[in-house]
């Protein structure tokens, strides 16, 4: 009869799997150390983006360079272009790097001949969430693809690993918050052309951003969330505490002891 009152796991256990072993997989292959010594979780403030900006462009470029720098991506070869300016199609330049790949220490071993161009959405420049949202899902596209390792899942999981990835580079908040834009009582405040591609749904997102923010428990990880998603965000904890207190993991269990969650 309890077990009527139960409530209901927020993931599958399929869906938690991937999830995890996606976190794993960014551990190992992005830099895991700088991961539990340097990364933030970014919060949409001005704490965060304090930077007063006079045009379209300037948000653009100076955006780009706040994400890209708590991204950890300051050395690698990225340019920000207008978007009449980005070739239909590219393909990122061989480089590498001779340690590790993240953070102000990061050295490039062996330069591209050409930068990596990305841009931007313009109709993004009023809801800079999804701007912010939108440049932590390139790059975390980008470094897959410079370090050519496939995800749990294989290629066709890169979209939705992608959008994992950006969570582990710390962008959670912002993530989460942009999986889906509600039109609200005006029509014409909406703009569809505004609101980024997700891979993973709200619940994946915010439970990727939760297990994230768990070794990082001098955060509060909802505080920034829409106030729907702050529930989810709670089950999402509570379904990360129960997973990892009888997980085997010894990546999740190091990382738990490390970070002392």
């Amino acid at each position: 009869m309890l077990a009527l009152f139960k409530s209901k796991p927020l993931l599958s256990d399929g869906e938690v799997a991937w999830l995890v072993d996606t976190f794993a997989w960014a551990c190992e292959n992005f830099d895991g150390q700088h991961f539990l010594s340097q990364t933030k979780i970014i919060e949409p403030t001005g704490q965060y983006f304090p930077d007063q900006v006079s045009s379209v462009e300037q948000m653009a470029q100076t955006v780009f360079a706040r994400v890209r720098d708590y991204a950890g991506m300051q050395a690698w070869p990225l340019q920000l272009v207008n978007p009449a300016h980005l070739p239909a199609q590219q393909s990122i330049p061989a480089f590498s790097f001779s340690g590790i790949s993240r953070g102000e220490t990061a050295e490039i071993a062996v330069a591209p001949s050409q930068p990596v161009l990305l841009s931007y959405n313009p109709n993004q420049i009023n809801q800079p969430q999804d701007l912010v949202a939108s440049f932590a899902g390139t790059l975390a596209t980008i470094a897959i693809y410079q370090k050519g390792v496939l995800p749990p899942g294989g290629e066709a999981q890169i979209a939705a690993a992608s959008d994992a990835l950006a969570c582990f580079m710390g962008f959670g908040v912002m993530m989460s918050n942009t999986v889906y834009q509600f039109k609200g009582g005006c029509g014409s405040c909406y703009n569809p052309y505004a609101n980024r591609q997700a891979a993973l749904s709200e619940e994946q997102t915010v439970f990727m951003h939760a297990l994230i923010c768990y070794f990082k428990p001098e955060v509060d990880g909802k505080k920034h969330l829409k106030p729907h998603l702050k529930s989810v965000y709670k089950k999402a904890h509570k379904q990360i505490q129960e997973y990892i207190k009888g997980t085997p993991n010894p990546l999740l269990l190091m990382l738990k002891e490390q970070s002392g969650a």
